[in-house]
């Protein structure tokens, strides 16, 4: 991955203070919907506390965006992003990116050769970013993976996520060429205004991806890639 410069005034920052972790918590919540459960306080200053990894992503003085991972067994050298989000009026600026870097930075300072996380296969963009962007390598379809959730985002939804490693050191993974692809499972281009709109629609769609994905998987094929028009891109193992 290239070295990303942050656009000018936007910093990042590791939450120190009692007061940083909770408007971190806040702005969090905010891009969730509401729901302060998905990184309440006091967890995310244990966390920050015992040297985890906890930042702030501020605009000059505001904080508009939060990241947090944490360790894995010693051995494994990897820690797991459990939660990254930038507020409404500061997203598709780039800052994603923009920490991701930093969070790759921290980690190899630290030793760490991998990060892994968890996204929803249903949405396009965040498909596009982990597969096409960053390079990661799918290694696990999580069905139903966190159970019910009752933030805004996830409401009424099932939880189905894809798991990604990110291996800090190594080349990104390259889309595979079209000679390699034995199949492809589309999604839709906007899984949010959907479940908004028509959230019976938005089920029919976890339903068919899961059972498109689970299926290839079985027969042995394995997720190699994204692309924007025809979805995930699976080859033979």
């Amino acid at each position: 991955m290239a070295d990303i410069q942050a656009p000018p005034g936007i910093d990042i920052r590791p939450l120190d203070t009692v007061e940083e972790v909770h408007r971190a918590s806040e702005v969090l919540a905010e891009v969730w919907g509401g729901d302060r459960g998905g990184m309440p306080p006091n967890l995310l200053r244990a966390l920050a506390h015992s040297g985890n990894y906890a930042v702030g992503l501020y605009d000059g003085e505001r904080m508009v965006g939060a990241s947090v991972a944490f360790f894995a067994a010693p051995a494994a050298r990897s820690m797991h992003s459990h939660i990254t989000g930038v507020l409404p009026d500061h997203q598709s600026q780039g800052l994603g990116r923009v920490l991701k870097q930093h969070q790759r930075e921290w980690a190899l300072a630290r030793d760490v050769g991998h990060i892994t996380w968890t996204f929803d296969p249903l949405v396009a963009r965040n498909a596009h970013f982990n597969l096409r962007v960053l390079g990661t390598r799918v290694t696990e379809y999580l069905v139903n993976h966190y159970g019910p959730m009752d933030d805004g985002v996830n409401r009424g939804d099932q939880t189905d996520r894809i798991l990604v490693s990110w291996a800090l050191a190594a080349p990104p993974v390259a889309t595979p060429e079209d000679a390699r692809v034995v199949a492809s499972v589309e999604i839709p281009h906007d899984i949010e205004t959907i479940r908004r709109e028509t959230p019976v629609d938005a089920a029919v769609w976890r339903s068919h991806v899961r059972d498109q994905l689970v299926g290839h998987l079985a027969d042995g094929l394995v997720i190699a890639g994204f692309d924007d028009a025809r979805g995930y891109l699976l080859v033979r193992h």
